[in-house]
């Protein structure tokens, strides 16, 4: 077998890494809050506590895909992560905005609530990551946020009791406008990932691991309304 067709044999980066995660995205496709999600009996209390958490985690995100934008490598790049970081902090808030006015969350209640401690994590991760890593790790580190969350709304999507009290969100998950823009970041990654050195790869591969590990946080953060402990 020559070089160039062992090279066309290596698995992609998203492949490999959605492989290396299987048992994370599986305990999060399973837990406790996605169960009660998808057959309606999710308590509000605890969904308040997600989104609450989950607009604080958006300003960070859409923070980190700004900078991801700025370090792209080509006029492509810069394009889609800048779109993608308006998602974030206008489309996707304004989603948050009619959940908020659905489960009577006061404008001043979420000013008021500070980020908790898994949500800071997991923000302070994102935007340190992408002001200090190169490009390619920062998108590693941005992805699963993307794919794990299309996933799971599919999952849900294909097993959650209807009418829902939460079928605005599942069907923003599992929509296919959301899933598109999924796959372009994938594509990206793969080819950030394609031009990396085996180093550099492997530490693609630690951002995107350490990522799928706080999304299964977030979620069971929400499940135990966690705050502050002091």
């Amino acid at each position: 077998m020559t070089a160039a067709a062992s090279l066309d044999l290596a698995p992609s980066f998203s492949r490999e890494a959605w492989q290396r995660n299987l048992a994370v995205y599986e305990a999060i496709r399973t837990m406790p809050f996605n169960e009660a999600l998808a057959d309606g009996t999710l308590g509000v209390s605890r969904f308040r506590h997600y989104m609450v958490q989950d607009a604080h985690y958006l300003i960070a995100f859409g923070r980190a895909l700004a900078v991801a934008a700025a370090k792209a490598d080509d006029a492509d790049g810069l394009v889609q992560f800048a779109e993608a970081a308006k998602v974030a902090v206008i489309v996707e808030r304004s989603l948050h905005t009619d959940f908020f006015r659905s489960f009577d969350i006061a404008p001043a209640d979420f000013e008021a609530t500070e980020m908790s401690p898994v949500c800071h994590h997991y923000s302070s991760f994102l935007i340190a990551s992408a002001h200090a890593e190169p490009y390619p790790v920062v998108l590693a580190a941005l992805l699963p946020c993307f794919w794990i969350y299309a996933e799971i709304g599919r999952d849900i999507l294909g097993r959650a009791t209807r009418p829902n009290p939460y079928d605005a969100w599942i069907d923003t998950y599992a929509g296919e406008e959301f899933h598109e823009a999924v796959r372009a970041v994938i594509a990206s990654t793969d080819r950030a990932a394609d031009a990396s050195s085996p180093t550099l790869r492997a530490r693609m591969h630690r951002a995107y691991a350490h990522a799928c590990k706080l999304e299964w946080m977030f979620w069971d953060s929400a499940w135990r309304e966690a705050d502050w402990p002091i």
